[in-house]
């Protein structure tokens, strides 16, 4: 069974799964994951879609839908007779669920970790208790695992594999098939794939981004999530002002001149493209409170926990608003010696990241693990 409660961790489970089956085409997987992990032959027993919910107020309200996933979950366990686990990130669930598991005597691996180091000790003493062994993708986490005992093994990023085999438009090809002005540099605003995180950052994002586009003569872009219908952008701003490109967030990394990026997996991302940015997050009051009074964490972006400083700036809560997000993009577009030096930081960040393959080690290293006494 694999489990994957969230866009990123579908694509996650996709190349983990499809690797896999490249080592044994008789393997049968299972679980919760999207279209990614359908495509490479797992059996969805609850899609991501039904779990896009974000945030300690808005899980509150899901408990009894959480709870019947899970036990359904357990059925399909017991009916099938599951003896390994596969959880991928998404800790409130996965954590939850693997305390519920152990009883039943399956063996819980885990793909890409919590992030313990935000979090603090309590996390990592539930984790030695339930998982049998760790796969991370940070080297600095592999250190955290083994001084508490737990098997780990750094396995590296898969970001890397899949930007560097991702099948890139030429910026030429680009600009043209999707109708965008040569002359003018790209704005790029990535909102996030979740309809609460379009509605709690896109209004901010969008307002200050019209006062950029007027000042530095630049064309607004936005990285629409393919789950995400336009009428939601629209209802927000008039889709006139600004254009809504799917699936092609790589090249609008690639060929952007600056983005407001909200915080998760796409800021490292646009990290490894060297794209200056300003780093967005906002959630419910009552998420935020929890949040700040649990984790131990002076940097929320991925791109500077990895750089280990400020590389760009960071925004959260009620500082994402449309005077600070264009005072912070200013600041990067107006001063160019800044410019350059976050460009150059961000592209230091690769090195840190180990070598190509994560997928591939990671299954080998799984596989191994089936047949375990």
């Amino acid at each position: 069974m694999i489990i994957a409660g969230e866009v990123s961790g579908d694509i996650l489970g996709g190349e983990l799964s499809e690797e896999l089956k490249r080592i044994d085409s008789e393997i049968k997987l299972c679980g919760i994951g999207g279209d990614k992990m359908k495509q490479a032959g797992v059996e969805i027993v609850c899609h991501i879609n039904r779990l896009a919910f974000l945030g300690f107020a808005e899980v509150i309200r899901h408990i009894p839908f959480v709870k019947k996933v899970q036990n359904d979950l357990v059925e399909v366990i017991k009916e099938k007779n599951i003896k390994h686990i596969i959880m991928i990130d998404y800790p409130g669930f996965n954590l939850n669920f693997a305390k519920k598991i152990k009883p039943l005597g399956v063996k819980i691996l885990y793909y890409v970790s919590p992030q313990v180091w935000a979090w603090g000790k309590g996390r990592i003493k539930k984790i030695k208790r339930l998982v049998r062994k760790m796969f991370v993708v940070f080297s600095f986490e592999e250190k955290i695992y083994s001084d508490e005992g737990i098997d780990v093994e750094f396995v590296g990023h898969p970001l890397l594999d899949r930007i560097n085999k991702y099948d890139y438009l030429t910026k030429e090809k680009f600009i043209e098939s999707y109708n965008l002005d040569p002359a003018k540099d790209i704005l790029l605003v990535l909102p996030g794939s979740r309809k609460f995180e379009i509605e709690k950052i896109f209004p901010a994002c969008v307002k200050a981004a019209l006062r950029l586009k007027k000042e530095f003569n630049l064309q607004i872009v936005v990285a629409g999530a393919s789950n995400i219908e336009e009428k939601l952008f629209a209802g927000i701003s008039p889709l006139s002002e600004y254009k809504i490109i799917k699936n092609r967030n790589y090249e609008l990394m690639k060929y952007s001149k600056v983005g407001i990026i909200k915080s998760g997996t796409s800021t490292l991302e646009s990290g490894l493209f060297g794209l200056p940015m300003v780093i967005v997050y906002k959630t419910s009051r009552l998420t935020y409170f929890i949040s700040k009074s649990l984790v131990n964490l002076k940097n929320i972006g991925m791109a500077n926990i990895i750089s280990g400083e400020n590389v760009v700036p960071e925004l959260i809560q009620h500082d994402v608003n449309p005077e600070s997000i264009y005072r912070e993009v200013k600041k990067i577009l107006s001063d160019g010696d800044l410019f350059d030096s976050i460009k150059r930081k961000l592209l230091t960040i690769k090195s840190k990241l180990g070598s190509e393959g994560a997928a591939k080690r990671t299954a080998r290293s799984i596989y191994s693990l089936l047949n375990e006494v």
